[in-house]
């Protein structure tokens, strides 16, 4: 079965194109990705622009299109906190689902949390232990543990790279009393939730998944994407204490040409470190390892579950 998962993301709008049947790893066939950024594209009344709402249109059409010449049987779509927490989100919906036919489902942060547990644990498998997992995209901060394929524990924090870029270091690059006050923030929001973990005991396994966290691993040292995606990829926490200082300071066209960093992400990469940094420094990790899976591939697992169920 040709299956399609379209990610309507706070950063890309993604749709991956796999080859999948239930009790088989997916097969990657295809993907198709456009840059929106919904997360800056909020008004100061927290709802998407006109403009945004046009440009996402565009793309989920573009995207069902491609789909479509990929000969996708089941298209799972779905939209993350940029839509979630939008003020005019049913009308975002509703005017996605009118003029392009696909209805996206909202997940709640708590989801995305355990859909991209599940994929980690799958990509790992059950020798890994107890997994604590961290994912920063766009708009969210994601933390989840557990032993089994359902965490026990995981929450949502409104701690995106590029929700905090736009809202919080408005710079290029950004004043150091601005990152300084980020950085404060960040901690004391990122506190009020570990010891909803701490409780379950140390984990034995520590995992990260998204760009941000590829890319501050590439940064550091990690092998290159072309390397492939079973090498294995490790952020150590002093290597990124030691860069984000010098993130800082870095206009953002500066940051792009650095190993790893895209250019269409170099602007926000500051923010992702300083949430990077205080998650590990908050949790005492000093090394976690970079899952290539992720919430794409958590829905997918999912929806494969299910299919072997009916």
């Amino acid at each position: 079965m040709r299956l399609g998962v379209l990610d309507v993301g706070s950063n890309t709008v993604h749709l991956l194109v796999v080859d999948a049947h239930p009790g088989a790893r997916p097969l990657p066939a295809s993907s198709y990705k456009a840059e929106l950024r919904l997360a800056e594209l909020l008004d100061e009344a927290g709802a998407i622009s006109p403009g945004g709402i046009d440009r996402l249109v565009v793309t989920v059409q573009r995207a069902l299109e491609a789909a479509e010449e990929q000969g996708v049987a089941d298209l799972l779509p779905f939209a993350t906190s940029a839509v979630r927490e939008a003020v005019n989100a049913d009308a975002v919906l509703a005017r996605v689902a009118e003029e392009t036919g696909v209805c996206l489902q909202v997940l709640s942060g708590a989801d995305e949390a355990r859909l991209t547990f599940l994929a980690a644990r799958r990509w790992l498998g059950w020798s890994a232990g107890r997994l604590l997992l961290f994912d920063i995209g766009g708009g969210s901060l994601e933390i989840a543990y557990g032993l089994d394929e359902s965490p026990d524990a995981a929450v949502s924090l409104p701690l995106g790279a590029g929700r905090l870029t736009a809202a919080r270091l408005p710079g290029d690059p950004p004043d150091l009393l601005d990152v300084k006050a980020l950085r404060r923030e960040v901690r004391t929001d990122i506190a009020r939730v570990v010891g909803e973990f701490t409780r379950y005991g140390h984990p034995d396994r520590v995992v990260a998944t998204s760009k941000t966290f590829k890319q501050l691993a590439r940064l550091t040292g990690a092998a290159r994407s072309s390397e492939g995606e079973y090498v294995r990829r490790e952020l150590e926490r002093e290597d990124l204490r030691a860069w984000v200082p010098k993130l800082a300071v870095m206009p953002s066209q500066e940051r792009a040409g650095l190993p790893g960093v895209s250019e269409g992400r170099a602007r926000q990469l500051l923010a992702g470190a300083v949430v990077a940094e205080a998650t590990m420094d908050l949790f005492a990790v000093e090394t976690l390892e970079v899952c290539p899976w992720a919430l794409r591939e958590g829905v997918i697992l999912r929806r494969l579950d299910r299919l072997r169920e009916a």
